[in-house]
């Protein structure tokens, strides 16, 4: 495979530009399509969802991109926007709730379910991704969520990251979610020990980093995916702890893992 069976997409959340310069700002970096954040503050609120992203697939399309991907709310609204402007898919993560794992599920289930008429009558799907911390958290966790829906409407957006400081090998958690996957992210961070050598009480947060340099093997990652055929959208997702060098570091992401397709 070559990077022709790949498009290459970017989480623009660090930026907050108008949607026009966005678009010609991202194809300058080499992408060819975007992930855009439904939320406020952002040139596409949930308030104006119905007029606002329809316009601005077409003028993304302006400037060579589309819209791969929202990060935003799954309600009746935004999910016919999506319909309407051509997004396929609906990133969401899962918190788990003060009633612990096992309620959180049932509980997220049973949304789903009711959500399903919707996705099925527009065609939308949402994608789940992993996300480190007190969420569902790995790829083990994902398919047990996710695996007895129908994948045209509920898939897993696996991010290489999350997974790998949760301790999951890539190649068995990409066989987890496999039936699944819409959507891979890559991006890469590491732990950073946040109190001094003497601290009774150890904390760590997660370090991000710049994509050779974390826990994630992105060798390994695209290895996997090559041999299983994978064809579809991989997000960067521009999160870097260096907030002031995030835009020579996603240049630089983008480059690497152009290289490990060619």
């Amino acid at each position: 495979m070559n990077n022709a069976a790949i498009t290459f997409s970017v989480f623009t959340k660090p930026w907050k530009m108008p949607i026009p310069a966005l678009g010609a700002f991202v194809r300058g970096l080499g992408f060819d399509a975007i992930e855009l954040p439904v939320r406020p503050g952002y040139p596409v609120e949930p308030a104006n969802v119905a007029q606002g992203l329809p316009l601005a697939v077409k003028q993304l399309a302006d400037h060579g991109i589309k819209i791969a991907s929202i990060a935003g709310p799954t309600d009746e609204v935004t999910i016919a926007a999506c319909a309407e402007a051509g997004v396929p898919i609906i990133r969401v993560m899962v918190p788990i709730g003060d009633d612990g794992y096992l309620a959180t599920i049932a509980r997220v289930q049973r949304e789903y379910d009711a959500l399903l008429p919707l996705l099925e009558k527009y065609r939308v799907r949402i994608g789940v991704q992993n996300h480190c911390d007190r969420f569902v958290c790995h790829a083990l966790g994902l398919r047990h969520l996710i695996e007895r829906y129908d994948p045209r409407y509920i898939g897993a957006v696996w991010d290489a990251a999350h997974n790998a400081l949760q301790g999951e090998e890539p190649e068995l958690a990409i066989e987890l979610v496999w039936s699944h996957l819409c959507m891979v992210n890559l991006k890469n961070a590491f732990w950073r020990r946040t109190t001094g050598p003497e601290a009774e009480d150890v904390t760590w947060r997660p370090y991000w980093t710049s994509g050779r340099q974390g826990l994630a093997s992105w060798p390994r990652v695209v290895a996997e995916l090559k041999r299983r055929g994978y064809a579809g959208v991989v997000c960067l997702t521009a999160e870097y702890s260096d907030e002031r060098a995030v835009d020579r570091l996603i240049a630089e992401d983008l480059a690497y893992a152009r290289s490990l397709w060619a």
